[in-house]
């Protein structure tokens, strides 16, 4: 087909506001599928994406749309709303011309909407206001329109207004697509080059590659040359997305599809690499992608030491899929051999770790997510720490540097007192209040990453009843009496268990892990200290009594110095017992413990 009838466009909104709803929709009325084989959120295939009712992987399909007479192609990028996967929606805009930015017209502008339309106007994409939900009793599209003016710029006084969940107005969504998304600019005659912007492996036919074509065309047969890794293969079977693979014979600019050539390497395909033809033509590589920024760390250590090379291939194949996930070797005394993580938050932690344990059955221990601190050593030389356990000692570096996040709230105007009060006990920094409306209101501050982990976002639902919204952004790193909490089981310390915390909150963090502790490991033969401490001081202790066999049981009346000489006897055991004895530490104690804090 011609590039002047074809459009790519994603669409990008809040995470429930209707993205994989309305993709239904124009799945539907363009009779892509059929009917029969219609289900809600198509698109969403991945078991967890259905179970939790949210988009975890960007997904395209390629539609025909039929205006004045003349059929289109319009190629959608479904994209996740969750903050936790904004890499997706990064990748998915670089691929396409425009964008539908989708309001809820009841709930109007929230955190991701705000985040995401600016991600598509500095990708100078073409951004297509529409308000979903109108067919709502509560809606307010007047007022939405408005909203959408005063904090994103953007004109919306002609915003479509459709119902996703009944398919009204939804053809016209499609019209303006056609009329203001622009048709892909590139050299149909020039040599190949095709971005690579996802990739899935598949056990029985190798890596399937999803490119989108810049420059040139691409055919069955053709032998094409990864850039960025040197490797050549031959595509034996091309295709687009319609939304199952269907295959074609070639692809022409501006299309998206696929290919496989049998590629069992996983390493030689990279997410944002620019694919050309071998012996062809010298190309100049395409801008790819920037480097994901890492948010949080985990390490993950599997139950049973045997499925290690397991957990090495399973985390192979979750990064090709996944760009924004890595991961690394390390070796822990309490727990063995395992891989230390990167994550873009805590939702996209638990949604590998959930990916490990169903699509590849394993067991897993994980250690508490860290966030990644800087230092400035003595020499004057910044680095980055990933994981509390590999914190110097104190003498070694001037400075311990924590991630500040800056985090952009928005709700209801009756809620500000409770949102400041929660955000300054989080160690927030005010920085900006802006009215979006009469009745809605976003605040903005200056939060330690590390938290904002674990409870922040469950505080500000609860405290404006569930309509507060957060989006954040790490801007940096800034220097605070920090200090590392170490936890002592029998005066050894035990590594998985130490964290990076504010002097402030150390005494309480170390009280709260020791209870849990002394709850779940069992008594041995001899008293187990348990000890939480900050470098040689000790900030708190728990004790595990021992194990009491009545040894004067059998000493019936008679003198009291021989009760007391077995006792003694016994004691002298225990006390040599204590000092070459190894306290057994169950894998539910770790559990327990890196669950995080019951508050």
């Amino acid at each position: 087909m011609d590039s002047k009838y074809i459009r790519n466009f994603s669409i990008i909104a809040h995470i429930d506001h209707g993205k994989s709803t309305l993709a239904d929709r124009m799945l539907e009325v363009t009779n892509t599928v059929e009917k029969r084989a219609m289900k809600d959120r198509l698109l969403d295939d991945m078991e967890l994406e259905r179970e939790r009712g949210i988009t975890i992987k960007a997904r395209s399909v390629t539609i025909h749309h039929e205006k004045d007479g003349q059929t289109y192609q319009l190629n959608l990028i479904d994209t996740p709303g969750h903050v936790d996967f904004n890499y997706e929606v990064e990748k998915s805009m670089q691929a396409c011309e425009g964008a539908i930015l989708l309001v809820d017209a009841s709930q109007g502008v929230e955190a991701q909407t705000v985040a995401n339309a600016f991600l598509a106007i500095e990708a100078e994409l073409a951004v297509i206001p529409v308000l979903n939900k109108t067919d709502l009793a509560h809606s307010r599209p007047d007022e939405v329109c408005e909203e959408i003016e005063n904090s994103l710029a953007i004109e919306a006084t002609d915003a479509v207004r459709i119902s996703a969940k009944t398919g009204e107005n939804v053809e016209q969504v499609l019209d303006r697509i056609v009329d203001e998304v622009p048709a892909p600019s590139g050299d149909k005659d020039g040599p190949l080059r095709a971005l690579i912007f996802d990739a899935v492996y598949d056990e029985y036919r190798g890596v399937i590659v999803y490119l989108r074509i810049v420059d040139g065309s691409l055919s069955k047969r053709d032998r094409v040359r990864m850039m960025s890794v040197g490797k050549v293969y031959e595509t034996t079977e091309i295709g687009h997305f319609a939304p199952q693979m269907v295959p074609c014979e070639s692809l022409h600019v501006g299309e998206v599809g696929y290919f496989i050539s049998n590629i069992k390497a996983l390493g030689d395909v990279r997410v944002g690499d620019t694919v050309t033809m071998h012996k062809g033509a010298d190309v100049e590589p395409l801008p790819g992608y920037r480097e994901p920024q890492h948010m949080v760390f985990a390490d993950f250590y599997p139950t049973n030491p045997g499925d290690y090379e397991v957990m090495r291939d399973a985390l192979e194949a979750l990064c090709l899929s996944d760009s924004s996930l890595t991961f690394e070797a390390v070796s822990s005394d309490a727990l063995g051999f395992g891989y230390r993580c990167g994550f873009l938050g805590l939702l996209h932690m638990e949604i590998i770790e959930q990916r490990l344990e169903r699509e590849y059955d394993l067991d897993l221990i994980q250690t508490a997510p860290s966030v990644t601190y800087e230092i400035l050593t003595t020499d004057g030389e910044a680095k980055l720490i990933h994981s509390p356990g590999t914190l110097p000692s104190p003498d070694q570096y001037d400075e311990l540097r924590e991630p500040i996040a800056r985090v952009s709230m928005l709700l209801p105007t009756e809620h500000i007192g409770s949102v400041l009060q929660i955000s300054t006990d989080h160690r927030g920094t005010f920085v900006r209040q802006e009215h979006i409306s009469p009745t809605r209101v976003q605040l903005v501050f200056d939060i330690p990453l590390a938290e904002i982990m674990y409870d922040f976002y469950d505080k500000l639902k609860s405290s404006t009843r569930g309509f507060g919204t957060l989006n954040y952004e790490v801007t940096g790193y800034r220097a605070d009496n920090l200090v590392k909490l170490n936890i002592l089981v029998a005066s050894k310390e035990v590594d998985a268990l130490s964290s990076i915390v504010h002097s402030s909150r150390a005494d309480a963090r170390g009280r709260a892990v020791l209870k849990k502790l002394r709850k779940e490991i069992p008594r041995h033969m001899f008293e187990v200290r348990l000890q939480a401490a900050v470098g040689s001081k000790i900030l708190a202790r728990e004790s595990i009594a021992a194990l009491r066999k009545d040894v004067t049981a059998k000493c019936y009346g008679g003198d009291i110095s021989r009760k007391r000489k077995l006792l003694e006897k016994q004691k002298a055991g225990k006390r040599r017992m204590r000092q070459v004895g190894a306290v057994d530490i169950p894998q539910k104690a770790f559990l327990s413990v890196l669950g995080g804090d019951d508050k």
